[in-house]
């Protein structure tokens, strides 16, 4: 064995090109001095690119915190931060572990970046346990439900059985008031319960109900909020209930446009996409052919303290709402054995669809 690995001849530099982690030196300027292929790969440019440009030069404002950086080149302190969101300029985002190195070469402070990425496997994570969240609390709700609608049915027959007895027409408006009463809590137990039948499917082309989403959305904006396409031809027909995915893209749709509208976001925007992903993994399951359909706004993002219960019934933000709009869109996409992801900060926020392809003789 010792013979074998002496016989491997590879440069430091080699070793550093092979790292999946990303591995970045920068100056106490902030000037980068290297980067190794993975760093190259993250960042999306090529090493002639890279030169004469500052390290925070590939962030958004609010997409990595320089204090940090800062004060630890300034004092020669090491660090290291988990889960740090870094948001670059052209759009995207990634979700890593940082930790940084300082150290001194002929009086000049530098520091080297270690960059690890884990959108992969805190999405795994984090899917797993929401689902398990989410179930826990439909079934709470179901308990609920039955416990509600019960008296409510005894309410509203007593309010019914009272007005007959009665002659004056004033004391009716009120027993009328308690039967209207009854009537609206039970409308909302039920949609807090979701779509109660089963989907009915037909092969179509996904294009097809997102225009139809689009062409809703276009005529409530009132032409404030540009909508834009951009759109995969190459996506099969899928086997889905059109109605329902519809709805389900309707209610994240209004999302955007309620939060552009509220925070009078200016070039307001609604992106509208698909895409083909292969070897998705959803709910635990590989499936070799996912349709993604993305729904992006340029508005100001999901509060932070709201990320982890966006599909909860009830949560809400905005003032008159129910917060059922998202509760419902997951039950739907649920029913084509599916999911939502969602990815937000400040500027961007995308929806994603996933659902699974399959061929016609499944």
């Amino acid at each position: 064995m010792d013979d074998r690995l002496a016989a491997i001849n590879l440069s430091p530099f080699q070793l550093r090109n092979m790292l999946k982690t990303v591995v970045i030196i920068i100056d106490e300027h902030f000037d980068i001095l290297y980067v190794n292929d993975a760093a190259l790969a993250m960042l999306e440019t090529g090493l002639k690119q890279i030169h004469d440009r500052k390290f925070y030069e590939f962030f958004l404002d609010d997409g990595i915190e320089r204090s940090t950086f800062e004060i630890a080149l300034r004092h020669q302190e090491d660090f290291s931060e988990t889960e740090v969101q870094l948001c670059f300029k052209d759009g995207r985002s990634v979700l890593t572990d940082i930790t940084a190195s300082c150290f001194e070469i002929d009086g000049q402070r530098m520091m080297l970046l270690e960059i690890k990425q884990i959108d992969k496997q805190k999405k795994i994570t984090q899917e797993t346990l929401q689902h398990a969240q989410q179930e826990a609390a439909r079934e709470l709700v179901r308990g609920l439900a039955h416990e509600i609608k019960n008296p409510l049915g005894g309410i509203r027959g007593a309010a019914q059985l009272l007005e007959k007895e009665l002659t004056d027409p004033e004391q009716k408006e009120f027993t009328q008031m308690i039967v209207d009463q009854s009537d609206r809590l039970c409308s909302l137990v039920d949609r807090l319960l979701g779509p109660n039948s089963l989907p009915q499917r037909k092969w179509i082309n996904i294009h097809q109900v997102i225009e139809k989403v689009r062409s809703v959305i276009y005529a409530d904006t009132l032409h404030n909020i540009e909508i834009e396409r951009d759109y995969d031809p190459s996506i099969p027909d899928l086997y889905v209930d059109p109605d329902m995915l519809q709805q389900a893209l309707l209610n994240i749709a209004r999302n955007s446009m309620q939060a552009l509208k509220s925070d009078n976001t200016e070039s307001a925007r609604i992106k509208l996409k698909t895409r083909i992903e292969r070897q998705s993994v959803i709910k635990g399951k590989r499936y070799g052919l996912s349709a993604l359909i993305s729904i992006i706004d340029n508005g100001p993002g999901i509060p932070k303290e709201l990320k982890d219960t966006v599909f909860y019934p009830m949560v809400t933000t905005k003032q008159n709402g129910s917060g059922l709009g998202l509760s419902i869109a997951q039950n739907l996409t649920n029913h084509h054995d599916g999911k939502i992801d969602v990815v937000s900060y400040p500027g961007h926020t995308e929806f994603t669809l996933y659902l699974p392809i399959k061929k016609r003789h499944e």
